[in-house]
C-alpha cells in the first residue's frame, strides 16, 4: 500500500466506526485479562457465552482462586482448549494475588510473565484497559495487513512492527479494533466482501479479488 493511501484508509475506517470497541464482554481489567486469555483459538461469541456466567460468581483473582479448578473447568467447558486455559487462568490469578496485590500489571514484561499470556494478549490488555498504542495481531489483522498491503509480513510480529511504523499516530490507539472488525465482518478469509468494503480504493488486492461486473447487455434492435 502506498504510504499516501494509509491516512485515507484509516480515515474511512474511522468514519464508518468512530468509536470501535472489543467485542469481548468485561466490567473490570481482570475480567478483560481473563476473557482475552480464554479467547485464544476461540471466538468472542463462545467466550462471552461462558464468561457471562463465570464472571457473575468470580470477577476477581481472589474469587477465581476460591472457585477452584473443577468448577472453573465446568464454566468454560464450551471454549476450545478449556482444560489448559483453566489451569493457566488459575495460575495467573495466583501470581496476581501474590506479586501484584490482586491487580493486573500495566507493563508488557509483567503481563507476559503470566501463564497463558503471550504478546497478543498483553497487547490487547495494554490497549483496551490502559490506552496504550499497541497492535495485537490475530489471524484477522494478519490477513488484512497482508491482503491490503498495509502491513506485510510472514509472522504476526513482523506485521505488528510494520503497523506500528506505518499507522499514523492519531489512529494508532484504535487501529487494532478497526482492523480486527474489518477482517471479521468484511475482509473475510474465504470470500472478502469487497462490495461492502469502505477501504477498497486503497487495497492492493482489490483489483484482483473484486467480483467481476456483469457484462453489459447488447443493444436491442428496433
Amino acid at each position: 500500500m502506498n504510504a499516501g493511501h494509509i491516512e485515507p484508509f484509516f480515515a474511512a475506517l474511522k468514519a464508518a466506526n468512530p468509536q470501535p470497541e472489543t467485542e469481548l464482554e468485561y466490567t473490570n481489567v481482570f475480567e478483560l485479562l481473563a476473557a482475552v486469555l480464554l479467547s485464544a483459538q476461540a471466538t468472542d461469541v463462545s467466550v462471552n457465552k461462558a464468561t457471562r456466567r463465570l464472571f457473575a460468581v468470580a470477577n476477581s483473582p481472589e474469587r477465581m482462586l476460591a472457585l477452584g479448578l473443577p468448577a472453573l473447568t465446568e464454566y468454560i467447558r464450551t471454549i476450545g482448549l478449556f482444560r489448559t486455559k483453566a489451569k493457566n487462568l488459575l495460575a495467573t490469578c495466583a501470581i496476581l494475588v501474590e506479586r501484584h496485590g490482586g491487580r493486573v500489571p500495566r507493563t508488557r514484561e509483567a503481563l507476559e510473565a503470566l501463564p497463558g499470556v503471550g504478546r497478543k494478549t498483553a497487547n490487547v490488555v495494554l490497549n483496551v484497559a490502559f490506552g496504550e498504542p499497541t497492535c495485537a495481531v490475530d489471524t484477522h489483522i494478519f490477513r488484512v495487513g497482508n491482503r491490503t498491503g498495509l502491513a506485510t509480513g510472514k509472522t504476526p510480529l513482523a506485521v505488528e512492527l510494520t503497523l506500528l511504523e506505518r499507522v499514523p499516530a492519531q489512529y494508532l490507539v484504535d487501529a487494532h479494533h478497526w482492523l480486527i472488525l474489518h477482517g471479521r465482518y468484511v475482509c473475510q478469509a474465504r470470500r472478502p466482501l469487497c462490495e461492502r468494503c469502505a477501504v477498497s480504493s486503497w487495497c492492493d488486492a482489490f483489483p484482483a479479488i473484486a467480483p467481476p461486473r456483469a457484462a453489459p447487455l447488447p443493444p436491442t434492435r428496433t
